[in-house]
């Protein structure tokens, strides 16, 4: 509600051509506030409220503006100044922003930047997505390994206003070999002897990134090691650029909402809720929910095989969804503990021996106890009296769902690990389905191997 309080005076200040009053208000607050309070206008009203700001005010607001906004922004206003914010953007959020541009749009754009940032653009739009290229920044602190401290210190504050982060400087030969890193706090306490070469006090065990390596596994490796940044090099081990602590932070947002999306059996949207049409949005849900549908039609399939079993033991049906649900939701957890386990680098392929054991004891020891309560259960439901030996049916069926349940939930995302898959694509609608098919077919087979024994007659 607070983001509307500014847009009366905004717009009455556009309208009166209050380019003093304009300034301030895009001077005065933290840039994502600045943003946040501009939600209401256009783009062609947010576009005429910024441009009263400095250059480099300017490109702060505009990087927390919603993307689509940014993208009417770039498409409609006037391309000199479009390209003026564009060519002040850091390497890795130009590259995001203009890749999906229109292309004609996009040609033109690329015309009127100056020609180190338009082969910059170039350069890193040619990274696969989802890789560490394609999220890394190019504007990176070199230094020199024949540099003194004295030296280092004033080519670093050369460099300040012009990189993202100086935060590690990295030592590179002639050749841009990543030789090196030291932080800015270990060359500011060596500056009691400024004649120390640089070659002498850096770290030489540097943690690095290929450039070609999966987002995801940079973003762990990021979190593991608890790094403000990490470099990333080619196959030669030229330093390319660096991915920041920001970066990571978006890839594993990102990350994280694809695995939601998949667990949840919707296909990953490339847009935000809101700005996905109801045609995509349809599709991306529709594709999977009839795949569902595939799997709920084969278990109506599998239970009309036992529909004269059914007849005559009428009580069977009441214990369905008990079965079905019991076994599900044990799977259902096996496979989330799985995927989120495998997603974060706790386990890995090699694991399997390892996982598949514990699931196994934990279906076990689940399937007792729930076996226990579905015995209960049966004898509140039935007369004992005249329906003892079938009280088991029921327990019998828990302690072996859930042991089905637990060991797919567990297979099932380590085997789309193996195969080169997401495993999130193995979620927990498809485990339960699946796992309501075995369900069924192990219920049924208990009760007729118990109520047609010698025993039970």
């Amino acid at each position: 509600m607070i983001n509307t309080l500014y847009l009366p005076e905004l717009r009455e200040m556009l309208a009166d051509g209050k380019a003093d009053g304009l300034r301030e208000f895009c001077h005065a607050l933290h840039p994502a506030r600045t943003a946040e309070f501009m939600e209401g206008l256009s783009a062609d009203e947010t576009w005429q409220v910024i441009l009263n700001a400095e250059l480099n005010e300017r490109v702060e607001i505009f990087g927390y503006f919603r993307q689509d906004k940014q993208q009417e922004i770039l498409s409609n206003q006037n391309r000199d100044e479009v390209a003026e914010l564009v060519a002040e953007l850091a390497p890795d959020d130009r590259a995001d922003i203009l890749q999906d541009l229109d292309p004609n749009v996009l040609d033109d754009l690329l015309g009127r930047l100056p020609t180190e940032e338009r082969r910059d653009y170039l350069r890193l739009s040619q990274y696969p997505e989802g890789t560490a290229g394609a999220v890394m920044t190019t504007e990176v602190a070199r230094l020199s390994a024949n540099l003194t401290t004295r030296e280092a210190l004033e080519e670093i504050t050369r460099q300040t206003e012009q990189y993202e982060t100086i935060y590690y400087l990295y030592v590179v030969d002639d050749d841009n070999h990543l030789l090196g890193l030291l932080s800015a706090r270990q060359l500011l306490a060596n500056m009691k002897t400024p004649e120390t070469k640089i070659s002498e006090i850096m770290e030489t065990d540097v943690v690095t990134s290929r450039v070609e390596d999966d987002q995801e596994d940079v973003a762990n490796l990021v979190a593991r090691m608890d790094l403000l940044a990490i470099p990333v090099v080619d196959q030669e081990y030229k330093m390319l650029g660096i991915i920041t602590h920001d970066d990571v932070i978006d890839v594993v947002r990102d990350e994280a909402t694809e695995d939601a999306h998949r667990i949840a059996a919707v296909d990953p949207l490339d847009e935000s809720y809101l700005n996905t049409n109801l045609a995509t949005l349809s599709w991306k849900r529709g594709m999977w929910l009839m795949i569902l549908f595939f799997f709920a039609l084969v278990t109506a399939i599998a239970l009309q095989q036992f529909e004269d079993k059914l007849e005559t033991w009428i009580w069977l049906g009441l214990f369905i969804p008990l079965v079905i649900s019991s076994g599900g939701n044990s799977g259902t957890q096996t496979a989330t503990l799985v995927i989120t386990a495998l997603s974060r680098g706790h386990i890995t392929l090699s694991d399997w021996f390892t996982i598949v054991k514990r699931e196994l004891v934990m279906g076990i020891v689940l399937g007792l106890v729930l076996g226990t309560m579905g015995y209960v259960s049966t004898l509140l439901f039935e007369d004992v009296d005249t329906f003892s030996s079938s009280a088991l049916v029921v327990p019998i069926t828990l302690v072996l769902v859930v042991m089905a349940g637990t060991m797919t939930g567990a297979t099932l995302p380590l085997l789309f690990e193996k195969l080169g898959l997401d495993p999130a694509m193995m979620s927990n609608p498809f485990v339960a389905g699946i796992i309501d098919i075995v369900g069924i077919v192990i219920y049924m087979n208990v009760a007729v191997w118990i109520m047609d024994s010698p025993a039970a007659g």
